[in-house]
């Protein structure tokens, strides 16, 4: 079979799979497991074929017509190379161990066969995303992905926040597929194609008109799918939907596929220094916000949310001094550990009865009670520090070198600026993700109280997928030396500047956050046992006090989501007391605002929400009081005219004949003096 077709298989069989699982899923259930994983399993066999095949060599590129247009052609085509070869691999694999881990965390679900064929679905439209060769087709996957947040993060639709939380992920994606939608029509003008091939000739040839119009349109709708600031609100509030959901949309598809576009068509966006800068002044942002923001997260699924929203910008910033061997091989090896990290997430949720890290820090023995989630989790954690030698460390350090390469002038494809910003905000990220990431560690693993709840052994579903993924994020980063011929070519070795900056900040990171977190423990093991209704007194410490309204309110928050209740045996009763939580000494009075995502929300609601909802309440009169006004009016007279007209019908002839007798008087008369006023001019 030619490596074409086994190309058009990888998306075709999770799409036949979908559709088979949505058809059969109450008719026949017995078929809706092997009908989600077969075919993604299979899927992903061929994509390791045809990256075998392509091995890093010349682009796979082939195409037939799909339309005729009249103007711009729209062609069903391939464009495989070893960018494509490698991330539509990541893509089945972690499709597959989602699939296969959902098996076990969703079984009593009754909507299993409706999910599982939205996560095929899923899969098949980022695999398109990632082979196709054609803008318009690309488009197709990117909006279908959309669709498919939609309806799996509102999994739970009987609640208040799945709802909201999807219909928050449909909108502001949306929002930037607007603009995005011209940015593509633009490009496909100024080319002559939708190609991916020929756009890339064409900018080549310094064929572009507007390119910096261009490159803003496209990285408007990038924001959105890849959640960067200002548009990354979206994705904190989806960790609403199941946990495996979460990892397919973090690790390896929706939020990747933004950052993968802009590494397809990088050229485009290179023609441009102002976007260049644009873009690293989006990304350092983006990585130190949410690098703060995940420090003052209690719901551990929220920390991963904004620690991949800080990765990704790391893959951004990475573009941003034009270096897509670097963006892709963090995005490689982000998509390991982060698919980990959420999937051991849910190990943790499903014994512990709750997400709230203040809960489980209140728990003693829960790393005993989950061996596995533990060792696999320390390890997602250890490679998200970029702690040497784990996946992140090299992938992280690569895209250090980029930015440190772009600053010092050794690299003439971006700003100076752009590379410093990246470079300083990056130093400072490794710093703010190692204190987060050891502070997760503390407070799930580390917990001191009542005995955290015995559920006995996970099932290998579950927990053997944790130790798949954790071979690459243990290993991964040993490849760097090989897959620079993949890609670029470009070398993806870490240099000593960078590894000294970049792990001196983790290793301070780390060490901070432990140091606080064992005064934290400390003061919480010395303070008063919380209550519901217990207040401060006044000469107890303030930092007592905190702690302990801290504690309350996250047994107040902590045990009851719909997925806790979902998954989880018996809810176990959160034991009350303060939380040792490290993240408020360290981040002092920002603590409030950055749990808050720094009022991002608040703000959008008072520039756009209200906005729009008062210009609909005026529409809604202007409609009401007056459009309908004239449309009665009219309705109102007809009737009036109708009732006149009625009067007339009274049923007796001699009337009829009279009023026939005098109109026809009247006319006579009026056609006489007519006449004589005609024959006097």
């Amino acid at each position: 079979m030619s490596t074409t077709t086994l190309a058009v298989l990888v998306p075709l069989l999770p799409f036949l799979g979908a559709v088979a699982g949505l058809l059969l899923g109450r008719t026949a259930p017995g078929f809706v497991r092997p009908l989600a994983i077969l075919p993604t399993l299979t899927a992903a066999v061929l994509a390791v074929t045809v990256a075998v095949r392509q091995g890093g060599g010349q682009p796979i590129s082939t195409a037939t017509e799909l339309t005729p247009t009249g103007s711009v052609p729209i062609d069903l085509s391939l464009y495989i190379d070893g960018f494509a070869a490698l991330v539509a691999v990541l893509v089945g694999v972690v499709a597959t161990c989602v699939q296969l881990y959902s098996t076990a965390y969703l079984r009593e679900d009754p909507r299993y066969p409706s999910y599982a064929g939205l996560v095929s679905l899923f899969t098949s439209a980022m695999l398109l995303v990632v082979y196709s060769g054609d803008l318009m087709v690309l488009l197709v996957g990117w909006e279908v992905m959309g669709i498919c947040s939609y309806f799996l993060v509102g999994h739970y639709w009987e609640t208040e926040a799945a709802r909201s939380a999807s219909l928050k992920a449909f909108l502001v994606t949306k929002l930037g597929d607007v603009p995005f939608l011209i940015g593509l029509f633009a490009l496909a003008t100024d080319a002559g194609s939708f190609r991916i091939t020929k756009i890339l000739g064409t900018v080549a040839a310094g064929g572009l008109d507007h390119p910096t119009l261009i490159a803003l349109l496209l990285l408007a709708g990038v924001a959105g799918k890849s959640a960067q600031f200002p548009l990354h609100t979206w994705l904190p509030d989806a960790m609403a939907g199941p946990t495996p959901v979460s990892a397919l949309i973090h690790a390896a598809t929706m939020v990747a596929a933004g950052v993968y576009f802009i590494a397809r068509l990088l050229p485009v966006f290179a023609a441009s220094a102002a976007a260049l800068v644009v873009m690293a002044v989006m990304a350092a942002v983006t990585m130190v916000g949410s690098g703060l923001a995940a420090l003052a997260q209690d719901d551990i699924k929220r920390v991963l949310a904004y620690s991949t929203i800080g990765q990704l910008a790391y893959m951004t910033g990475a573009l941003a001094v034009a270096d897509r061997s670097a963006a892709v091989f963090h995005l490689l090896s982000h998509g390991a550990f982060k698919a980990l990290l959420f999937l051991g997430a849910g190990v943790i949720i499903h014994a512990a009865g709750t997400n709230s890290l203040a809960a489980m820090s209140r728990m003693d023995g829960l790393a005993k009670r989950i061996p596995d989630a533990f060792w696999t989790m320390t390890i997602a954690l250890l490679a998200l520090a970029a702690i040497p030698p784990f996946a992140g460390f090299f992938s992280k350090e690569a895209v250090l070198v980029a930015a440190e390469q772009a600053a010092t002038g050794h690299s003439d494809a971006a700003p100076a600026a752009a590379g410093w910003l990246v470079l300083a905000a990056g130093v400072l990220t490794a710093l703010l993700t190692a204190a987060y990431a050891a502070r997760l560690w503390l407070m799930a693993f580390r917990g001191r109280g009542a005995a955290a709840p015995d559920h006995g052994k996970e099932p290998f579903a579950m927990t053997g997928v944790l130790w798949l993924l954790a071979v690459p994020s243990v290993a991964f980063g040993l490849a760097a030396d090989p897959l620079a011929d993949w890609f670029d070519g470009r070398a993806l070795t870490p240099t000593l500047a960078t590894s000294v900056l970049g792990t001196g900040a983790a290793v301070i990171g780390a060490m901070l956050t432990y140091a606080l977190w064992q005064r934290a423990t400390a003061k919480a093991a010395t303070a008063p046992a919380a209550g519901p209704a217990r207040a401060a007194t006044a000469e107890e410490p303030a930092a007592v006090a905190a702690a302990v309204s801290a504690a309350t309110a996250a047994a107040e928050s902590a045990a009851e989501t719909p997925e806790v209740a979902e998954v989880t045996h018996e809810h176990p009763a959160v034991p009350a007391g303060p939380a040792a939580d490290p993240a408020r000494a360290l981040l002092g009075p920002l603590h409030r605002h950055a749990a808050a995502g720094f009022h991002l929300d608040a703000v959008y609601d008072r520039l756009f929400v209200r906005p729009v909802r008062a210009a609909a309440r005026l529409v809604g009169f202007l409609d009401r009081e007056v459009v309908d006004t004239y449309v009665l009016g009219a309705g109102t007279g007809t009737r009036l005219l109708g009732g006149l007209v009625r009067r007339a019908q009274t049923g007796n002839v001699q009337s009829y004949l009279s009023a026939l007798l005098a109109g026809a008087v009247v006319l006579a008369i009026a056609t006489a003096v007519l006449a004589n006023v005609n024959a006097g001019s």
